[in-house]
């Protein structure tokens, strides 16, 4: 039987009811072929978004953060980037970011290119969208199993990984951007190393900026399509992991949080998109460090402060 599309299969199972009800009208965004992708150029096709130059207040804000301790001593040593981008005025991104354009190794966060992979195979009609793959998407995010992880980069394949990264709709994989979101091996599955990235070698990598963007265009409808990214978005809440920015955010009852995080060895890392109280922004920090306790979750509960003090956009002067 012929796999049908996302949107068809969501009818079948009610998976996607509560995406489709709150949907923009339009027809699904179709799928771009492998071969298509690597012969376009950046040139020829800039993505659906790029952030705008980084908000004077909100980037004094963040360094303001950054320079207290041990946020100071990290960034200073090279040891951490984050990424923060305020989305709480409707039709207005105002971002800013330190080391944010750094390729990292980042462990298990990259695991959202998978995600983003599996999403573009069901809309080019590849694969099946079932309530069996939605619980993997679900294991592989919230409790981030590897061997589910494994299996699902199995089932789409690493090419289709990379090009779901580097569409030229996307470019969260771009030599210019000095790399992103990459997946280049399986998570102890057997697989092995399929291909590290062509900048700096490093199979399972990210920048700040790349990962933010990944959520921000998640938020926007623009990954895959609007119905696609309401689903992604929806198997990104509620971790089952409690530590690292859900930790901190303990501080702020009634936080909604779409997260995914990661650490090996010494790399850490996490990204969110946070929701209340009528504001809304997306955190991200890449950390190397043997000693990380206490930082993500301290580090999230000042960024949460930056967000939730900032005046609205009417009330700054001209000159700020």
């Amino acid at each position: 039987m012929r796999p049908r599309p996302l949107r068809a299969v969501a009818r079948r199972t009610g998976l996607l009811a509560a995406a489709l009800a709150g949907a923009v009208p339009g027809a699904m965004a179709q799928g771009v072929p492998v071969a298509a992708v690597f012969s376009a150029t950046e040139a020829e096709q800039q993505p659906r978004f790029v952030f705008p130059a980084k908000d004077r207040q909100l980037q004094r804000d963040l360094d303001r953060v950054l320079g207290q301790q041990p946020f100071r001593r990290l960034v200073r040593n090279n040891q951490l980037s984050v990424a923060l981008v305020d989305l709480s005025t409707p039709g207005q991104v105002r971002y800013a970011g330190v080391q944010d354009d750094r390729m990292r190794y980042a462990a298990s966060l990259p695991k959202i290119g998978i995600l983003l992979g599996v999403f573009a195979e069901v809309d080019h009609g590849t694969i099946e969208y079932t309530p069996a793959l939605r619980g993997k998407l679900e294991r592989m995010i919230r409790r981030s199993e590897n061997a589910v992880s494994t299996e699902l980069i199995e089932l789409v394949g690493f090419r289709a990984i990379e090009a779901a990264l580097r569409d030229p709709r996307y470019q969260l994989y771009s030599p210019s951007r000095n790399g992103g979101l990459w997946v280049g091996r399986d998570y102890g599955g057997g697989i092995g190393v399929w291909r590290r990235d062509p900048l700096h070698k490093i199979s399972h990598g990210a920048t700040a900026r790349q990962v933010a963007r990944f959520f921000v265009m998640l938020e926007r409808g623009e990954l895959v399509s609007p119905d696609a990214s309401a689903e992604m978005k929806s198997i990104l809440g509620d971790p089952e992991l409690h530590h690292k920015f859900v930790l901190g955010l303990d501080q702020r009852p009634n936080s909604k949080i779409y997260r995914k995080s990661g650490t090996w060895r010494q790399f850490h890392a996490d990204a969110a998109l946070v929701e209340r109280d009528g504001r809304k922004y997306v955190a991200v920090a890449l950390l190397e460090s043997r000693s990380a306790t206490g930082v993500f979750a301290d580090l999230i509960v000042r960024l949460d402060d930056v967000i939730h003090t900032a005046r609205p956009p009417s009330q700054r002067s001209a000159t700020e």
